[in-house]
């Protein structure tokens, strides 16, 4: 799978960040029924754009699972009159850069260009998804990337905890099942596997875009067409169910380790829920805020427990969570888990103060423009605003909703998310703890 690079000098006036500037998002919405955001920035020559389709790794079948991340990573390994290395070639010629992904809800996929090849890249992007070629070459070659991928990842704690937790708070559902799929299941997948996911698992319905940079609505319109136009107007995917993850208990994937990883969490809020900025605020104060995080402050600054623990809000389409984490010596395992289980009962119990609240909302709105200095990140953040409902005046409205959070609303939301037990799942030799 392919990532972006910046292929020419960006001026400082130029990547002031969007959040910062005034800007208007055009909304789009083309002959076919392409939906698309657009933030026309004429500064520099070339534009970027993201899109995702709805029905990512949780929608493969059970027996073939790592499918959609097997697929994704194909379609640009060659496509239409171009086998994998002539598709390389014409990018590479007229610097165009394009990649696709999977996670749990998504397929997704980025392109950048310059103005002067903006139709050829519109083409290349049209071929990549609609016609795709899955050669033998390239296919036995990624499926082995990810079958060594998969090997490898056998022996890291931070995938083993992570993934137990996965199985553990989710049994049956196929939110249990990993992204990237087995060895069992990665070796199962044909060609005509990844024809049906190509041909019919990618559907204009499911389909949103985000686009920054050097084109107007009027002529960014027919080029979305032409390039997503060839796809299935409806997409065909089994529906994934809502499902509350299971909370409380402790799984251990023993490991002759000297350090152990630990996963924990639990039930999270949606993201168009009316606590979200709330619980946003929360995890801040819990774990989201680096040095600033009371985990920070117990385990690392005052005890020397770990390097690093944190927390951060998990938005699944089907399951909201919030999940944490902490890496320690083994016989350091059961006194972080339990500083964690204190923090997590002082914040459920209302213990937040003025100055938790003002701290956070500081570093929270004062960031938010560091994250928006690219057409990249740009093109990625309107995509996430129309794939989940946030509405095109997102950019304006996102910090005084920050603002607006209360102490009460913070008390509120803490003692949803954090009074019920959490989840632990742990990839090592802990001491002093059962599973």
């Amino acid at each position: 799978m392919t990532t972006l690079r910046e292929r020419v000098a960006l001026r400082p006036e130029a990547t002031a960040p969007v959040a910062a500037r005034a800007v208007r998002v055009e909304e789009i919405t083309t002959p076919l029924g392409v939906r698309a955001y657009l933030i026309h920035e004429p500064a520099l020559p070339f534009l970027s754009l993201g899109l995702h389709f709805r029905g990512g790794a949780a929608a493969d079948p059970a027996d073939r699972a790592g499918l959609a991340y097997l697929g994704s990573g194909l379609l640009d390994e060659g496509a239409g009159p171009y086998d994998s290395m002539a598709f390389r070639r014409e990018m590479e010629d007229h610097a165009i850069r394009m990649g696709f992904d999977a996670d749990r809800d998504g397929v997704s996929g980025e392109m950048k260009t310059l103005t002067a090849h903006r139709e050829h890249a519109f083409e290349l992007l049209r071929l990549a998804l609609t016609e795709p070629r899955f050669d033998e070459e390239p296919v036995a070659r990624v499926r082995g990337q990810i079958a060594a991928e998969l090997r490898r990842l056998e022996a890291e704690p931070n995938y083993l905890a992570s993934r137990a937790w996965f199985e553990r708070a989710f049994p049956g559902h196929p939110y249990s099942r990993p992204t990237r799929g087995t060895p069992e299941s990665v070796a199962a997948i044909d060609r005509d596997d990844l024809t049906t996911f190509a041909h019919r698992r990618l559907g204009r319905d499911s389909l949103v875009v985000g686009v920054a940079g050097d084109i107007t609505a009027d002529a960014l319109a027919p080029l979305l067409d032409h390039a997503f136009g060839g796809l299935p107007a409806t997409a065909e995917r089994p529906e994934v169910p809502a499902v509350a993850p299971r909370t409380g208990g402790t799984g251990i994937v023993r490991q002759p380790n000297p350090q152990s990883v630990v996963t924990f969490g639990g039930a999270g809020v949606p993201r168009l829920d009316p606590d979200y900025y709330a619980a946003y605020v929360a995890n801040y104060i819990l774990g989201g805020g680096g040095f600033s995080s009371r985990l920070t402050e117990e385990i690392r600054e005052k005890r020397g427990l770990a390097y690093s623990v944190y927390s951060y809000l998990y938005d699944l389409d089907h399951a909201p969570l919030w999940i944490g984490g902490v890496a320690t010596k083994n016989e350091q395992v059961a006194e972080s888990l339990r500083l964690i289980r204190q923090e997590l009962a002082r914040l459920a119990a209302g213990e937040v103060d003025d100055q938790d609240l003002v701290d956070a909302k500081t570093y929270l709105t004062g960031s938010f423009a560091l994250r928006l200095t690219s057409n990249d990140q740009v093109a990625k953040t309107l995509v996430a605003m129309l794939d989940q409902g946030l509405g095109r005046d997102y950019l304006d409205r996102r910090n005084p909703l920050i603002e607006a959070v209360t102490l009460e609303d913070v008390r509120r939301v803490s003692a949803r998310l954090y009074a019920e037990d959490i989840l632990v799942t742990i990839a090592g030799a802990p001491e002093g703890v059962e599973g």
